[in-house]
Formats: C-alpha cells, sequence, structure tokens
C-alpha cells in the first residue's frame, strides 16, 4: 500500500486531497498543528492512517516531520505540500508575525519537506512531490503580495526540480487553483469574485486535475477552463509583456 504524507489535510484543498488519496488506497501521514482534529480526521477515512501533529512555522517541530519523510523503513511515496495561510490586508497593513509565518509555511517549510523526501525517492527512482500554489504566482494581483510573492517561489522551485529530475522516474508539480471555495479565501479579506461569475472552483476538482496533471507528467496543473485559457494566453505574450 503506498503511503501519502499530507500537509494541512483538515480543510479546503487540502481535506480534498486527503479524500481522494484515501479511496485512491493511500495510507496517509496526515500533519497539522492540532492532534485531535487530525485524529477525528484519520477515524472519518478509510484506512490505518497515521496522525504526526507539527506546527510547521516551529523548526523543531518540523524537523520531526523531516524526519518521518527521510525515513526508508516506512518510505513515503507521495508528498503534498499543501499547508498554508493568507494574510489579510496589503502587505503595509498586514501582521508582521502572520506574514512570517505565511512565509514559513509557503516557503522555508515547503523547500526543507521537498528536500527531505527526494533522496529516497530518487534512490528507488518512483516518488512524487504535489505543491500547491495559487493561480496568483501566475499573474500580478493587487492585494497579498507576501502571499503571492511564497507561491511564486514554489512555482518556481517545483520548474526548477523538475528539471533535475529529468532523468528520474520521479516527479514534481506546482498545482496552482484559482479562487477555490475554502475557508483560506473566505478569511482572507481580498477582494472575491462574486459567488455566481464562474470563477470559484471546488477543491476536488482541483484535486482531480492535479493528480490528471501528475499521471500526465506535466510540472503545473491549472484546474477550470476559464483559469486555463488565461494561463494559456499569457504564455503567449512576447517575454517583455508576460507576467512571469
Amino acid at each position: 500500500m503506498p503511503t501519502a504524507l499530507v500537509t494541512g489535510p483538515t480543510a479546503g484543498i487540502g481535506a480534498a486531497f486527503a479524500r481522494r488519496l484515501a479511496s485512491d488506497g493511500y495510507r496517509l501521514v496526515l500533519v497539522a498543528r492540532y492532534e485531535q482534529t487530525l485524529k477525528e480526521l484519520a477515524a472519518e477515512l478509510d484506512g490505518d492512517h497515521e496522525v504526526l501533529a507539527a506546527d510547521l512555522t516551529d523548526p523543531v517541530a518540523r524537523q520531526r516531520v523531516e524526519n518521518r519523510l527521510a525515513d526508508q523503513d516506512a518510505p513515503v511515496d507521495l508528498l503534498v505540500n499543501n499547508a498554508g495561510i493568507g494574510a489579510v490586508g496589503r502587505f503595509w497593513e498586514a501582521d508582521p508575525d502572520v506574514l512570517l509565518a505565511q512565509y514559513e509555511l509557503g516557503t522555508t517549510a515547503v523547500l526543507r519537506l521537498t528536500r527531505a523526501v527526494l533522496p529516497g525517492m530518487v534512490a528507488r527512482d518512483r516518488g512524487a512531490v504535489i505543491n500547491v500554489a495559487s493561480f496568483g504566482a501566475l499573474l500580478p494581483g493587487r492585494n497579498g503580495a507576501a502571499y503571492t510573492a511564497s507561491k511564486s517561489y514554489v512555482v518556481s522551485l517545483t520548474d526548477r526540480i523538475a528539471a533535475e529530475l529529468q532523468d528520474t522516474r520521479v516527479s514534481v508539480i506546482a498545482v496552482c487553483p484559482g479562487w477555490t471555495r475554502t475557508e483560506l479565501h473566505r478569511r482572507s479579506g481580498n477582494d472575491c469574485p462574486d459567488p455566481e461569475s464562474g470563477w470559484w472552483l471546488d477543491a476536488d476538482a482541483v484535486v482531480d486535475q492535479a493528480l490528471a496533471d501528475l499521471a500526465k507528467g506535466r510540472t503545473r496543473s491549472v484546474a477550470g477552463s476559464r483559469y486555463r485559457l488565461v494561463y494559456r494566453a499569457t504564455l503567449l505574450l512576447p517575454r517583455g509583456l508576460s507576467p512571469r
């Protein structure tokens, strides 16, 4: 039975990944701050799942997760870096402690957890890493400067790691969802499109697209026909005009 470690699995896209992977026969390692919430989630899912309570902004707690990912006696076949928070308001209005926590989750944790799991995957010549970024990382926006910058880092890091993994059977993909019906967007305080506008995505659809794109060997996943159309249009722009 393959094993998948999912960070931030208790809500939103992370919960959708947990449900889908459990239904696909994965044994899950569920990582979030609160042990009781993780235990409740594990009990809801089919299978014998592992819970690992850790605050990924804390280096000591994060090291426990890194150790689990590096454990070759119980290898992790799929890592889903999903945990994240969104700071409210413009950069100069946001709480600097929240910005720092956002940075630690969105960049440091992604870097360190990916670095921890890849040596074993490369040695076994199989495995995959899914890094949840944002469609905002692909286009300029008005709010959420630090959040968008951290997600741009995730996309760039994923692209470069994918290039380094070309001669292996290990895959890595950046998932770039647009507006998705999750707690993160409800709490963000940023301008959101009208709920009936057609720009909103379901978390399950984002996960379905991500796993389909991963199976096809793609390194970026954009869910939703509207978002894919916009993304493809940006790829056709002259280099000096492209937001990339």
